[in-house]
């Protein structure tokens, strides 16, 4: 479980974060929603350990992540695209860092192949869509079979077709007792796919519960999000 306790963040006289709270659990998807600078991209940076809070708590299990003693194997993580080098090939990538990691070479081919990129796999990352990025990025974090997955906007330039393929992904992790939390502005997508939500605005969590709990008042998710991110919320 993903255990976020009264994060707070601030740079300068700026706060960030002001005490968010919320758990992403086993058997989930969890999405966090928020406008741009409403503090999700913060709250994932401190919780993969490349941020730090300025007070607060971000646990994977019952330990920070830079404590974690096998993290490829606990958490899979995508933000910012593929994290590739643009001079290396998609096999020559994910080699590197299933040999920094200890796994096994055979892995390298099997997550190719679950993502869809194994006839693009000796094609240099440089020439790679924004959807090939993406999906380099997914088979990088799924190199472990983490326990947990971390995702930031992970259908970003996928097609209609890759967009199904992820979420029907993302279900099947959850099925099998894993825990999913993602963050993303599409949301219709949003709620073909997540069983909780948590919506951050201005560095405050302005609701945490599940996809009925918190849209039930406003009909949709997407009437939900303005509704409690522009004020018009009770």
């Amino acid at each position: 479980m993903i255990t976020i306790d009264n994060l707070v963040k601030r740079r300068g006289s700026a706060k960030i974060l002001s005490g968010v709270s919320f758990r992403a659990r086993p058997g989930r998807v969890t999405g966090l929603l928020g406008p741009n600078g409403a503090g999700k991209s913060s709250t994932l940076r401190i919780l993969l350990g490349l941020d730090r809070a300025t007070s607060g708590t971000a646990l994977i299990g019952s330990v920070p992540f830079v404590k974690l003693r096998d993290p490829l194997a606990t958490v899979g993580a995508m933000l910012d695209g593929s994290g590739a080098h643009r001079a290396r090939t998609g096999r020559a990538h994910l080699r590197w860092v299933a040999r920094s990691a200890g796994l096994p070479r055979a892995r390298v081919d099997e997550v190719l192949e679950i993502v869809g990129l194994t006839n693009a796999a000796s094609k240099r990352v440089g020439g790679y869509s924004l959807g090939m990025g993406r999906r380099l990025g997914l088979a990088t974090a799924l190199l472990g079979d983490p326990e947990i997955l971390v995702l930031d906007e992970p259908v970003n330039g996928l097609d209609p077709d890759g967009i199904r393929w992820i979420r029907t992904l993302l279900r099947e992790r959850a099925a099998s007792g894993r825990t999913v939390l993602l963050s993303s502005h599409l949301m219709g997508e949003l709620a073909a796919t997540v069983d909780d939500v948590v919506v951050v605005n201005e560095g405050k969590v302005v609701a945490d519960g599940t996809l009925d709990e918190v849209t039930g008042p406003y009909g949709t998710l997407e009437d939900a999000f303005f509704a409690l991110t522009t004020g018009g919320a009770p």
